[in-house]
Order: structure tokens, then C-alpha cells, then sequence
């Protein structure tokens, strides 16, 4: 698995020439209604085993929580699964709104 930070993502998706990585939040509903970061898809994290076929083996995907610990587990399970494209956000939604944008709510 590697490992992203919020400022190394937000350059890959304002980079209009790679394709965009799946964001995938792992966090619960409330924690994602709170905040999270646009065009991200969610899925929390004890429902990822059954939604699988959501996800694109193919794809990259970077998988996001609010300070890059549950986030970690999860691409670790993806990765047994087979997904081989995996990253992780470092210090999650949270260091994207501190670093990136003091606008989003934070918890």
C-alpha cells in the first residue's frame, strides 16, 4: 500500500491530464455528513466487505478517513482482496482540511 499526502492529492486531481483516483471514505455517516471531500464516494468502512462490486479492481483508489487509521486497515483489506492500486491518505479528511481547506468543518 502507499501512502498520499492531502497536498501530493489535491495536485493529482487539479492535474487534468491523470485520471482521477476513486476517493473512497470509509467513515461512518455522521462523520461524512460533517465533511468530506468532493466527488468522493462513500462507503463506511464495516460495509466495504459486502459492497466490493462497488469498487473498480482497475481503478486507484485512495482510501480517506478522518486521521488515516481505519483508512489504513481498509486498503490493507483491499489489498488481500486483490486490489492492487491502493493508497491511503495520510492524517485523513482532517489533514486535507487543515492543509488544504480551512473552510471544511473539522471534528
Amino acid at each position: 500500500m502507499e501512502h498520499i499526502s492531502a497536498p501530493e492529492l489535491a495536485a493529482w486531481l487539479a492535474d487534468a491530464t491523470r485520471a482521477a483516483p476513486l476517493l473512497l471514505d470509509v467513515r461512518e455517516v455522521p462523520e461524512y455528513q460533517i465533511c468530506h471531500i468532493p466527488g468522493s464516494m462513500h462507503i463506511p468502512m464495516h460495509e466495504i466487505p459486502g459492497r466490493l462490486a462497488e469498487l473498480d479492481e482497475e481503478a486507484v483508489l485512495v482510501c480517506i478517513c478522518h486521521h488515516g487509521m481505519r483508512s489504513r486497515q481498509v486498503a490493507q483489506f483491499l489489498e488481500h482482496q486483490g486490489y492492487t492500486h491502493v493508497m491511503n491518505l495520510t492524517g485523513g479528511v482532517h489533514a486535507w482540511a487543515v492543509q488544504l481547506d480551512p473552510d471544511m468543518a473539522t471534528y
